[in-house]
């Protein structure tokens, strides 16, 4: 339930209607807006008597929000949330920050590399796995804590923030130290013990949808994720599984302007992992962005015939430029400024 307050409405008429919810024995929160300011009733759970609060002085209007996941929905909060990321990049706005880099960090010479180009090609963040959940046990699993060391002497060196794969709960607190942006795999996405305990560690999260997930799912999880006060959530469209073998997932950028109307939280894309395959990656960031997409999420290699994984999918550098300058037109065009 969203209890609209008046225009002008004080802030002692605010906090009476916090202190009659919280009587009510329900959970307030006051949401001051640019015009006026809300408060949501948590917890309702359909005994709640609208009209006790619909009298109280400074009340406009009370709109009963009537899907399953509440703090992330457009109802709850009209305006597009903006997460802010170290380094001034900014994810919901007008810009279209683009994360790149490899799926593995293997090397201090590896990641030097490719961090160090990126930087010249004009991304806006590196990501990289130092813990990776891979499918078979015997397939190359990261580097650990090792990895996450490397991954910060890249942000050292070339000022990028990090981004990188959080897997299990004993693991977040050592992962909050080094990211800038905490990844959420797809695999995890209905993970609600870790979902909570992430949304604990004060730091902006990306949130991969599941690869059988529907998108009500994925804004649920991004509901826990809110339930424990962490409102720096990012979506991702990463693709889900399809019955096709021609790509690895296919890429439901109709997900894209369908999450947008649902709620205020920036959505990007990851055509690496939806498509898996390197020359379609391009074609397809072309397309996310045209869909209005909040950024992009691309892997990158200096020698992808080497990589320890997803080499098939990660661009070279010089695709990688290609992709950049092709994206910048298209952003453009749409009056948004692609890669800030």
């Amino acid at each position: 339930m969203l209890v609209v307050m008046k225009h002008g409405a004080s802030e002692t008429e605010v906090n009476n209607v916090v202190e009659v919810i919280e009587n009510l024995g329900y959970e307030a929160k006051a949401m001051p807006g640019k015009q006026r300011t809300t408060v949501g009733l948590m917890g309702n759970d359909g005994r709640v008597d609208s009209s006790r609060i619909q009298g109280l002085t400074g009340v406009l209007e009370i709109i009963l929000v009537t899907k399953p996941y509440k703090q992330v929905s457009r109802e709850w909060r009209e305006a597009d949330t903006i997460v802010e990321v170290g380094g001034g990049v900014t994810f919901g706005g007008s810009s279209v920050p683009v994360i790149a880099g490899p799926c593995s960090v293997e090397s201090e010479s590896q990641i030097m590399d490719i961090a160090h180009q990126l930087k010249e090609l004009g991304a806006s963040l590196l990501r990289g796995g130092a813990f990776k959940p891979r499918t078979s046990p015997y397939s190359w699993q990261g580097l650990g804590e090792k990895g996450l060391e490397l991954l910060a002497r890249s942000r050292e060196a070339t000022g990028l923030g990090i981004v990188t794969e959080v897997m299990d709960s004993e693991n977040v607190d050592l992962v909050s130290q080094y990211a800038d942006i905490v990844q959420i795999g797809t695999r995890n996405m209905q993970n609600y013990p870790l979902l909570r305990k992430i949304g604990q560690c004060g730091k902006p999260v990306l949130l991969k949808r599941g690869m059988s997930a529907t998108i009500t799912e994925l804004l649920l999880a991004a509901e826990y994720l809110f339930a424990e006060g962490n409102q720096q959530v990012i979506l991702c469209e990463r693709g889900i599984r399809s019955f096709d073998n021609h790509t690895r997932n296919l890429l439901d950028l109709s997900a894209i302007p369908v999450v947008k109307g649902l709620s205020h939280l920036p959505i990007i894309a990851d055509p690496s992992h939806g498509t898996g395959v390197r020359d379609k990656v391009t074609p397809m960031a072309r397309a996310a962005v045209a869909a209005g997409a909040d950024g992009l999420m691309v892997e990158v290699h200096p020698n992808p015939a080497e990589a320890l994984s997803d080499g098939a999918q990660s661009l070279y550098p010089d695709q990688f430029s290609e992709l950049m300058r092709e994206i910048k037109v298209i952003g453009t065009a749409i009056g948004r400024e692609v890669g800030s």
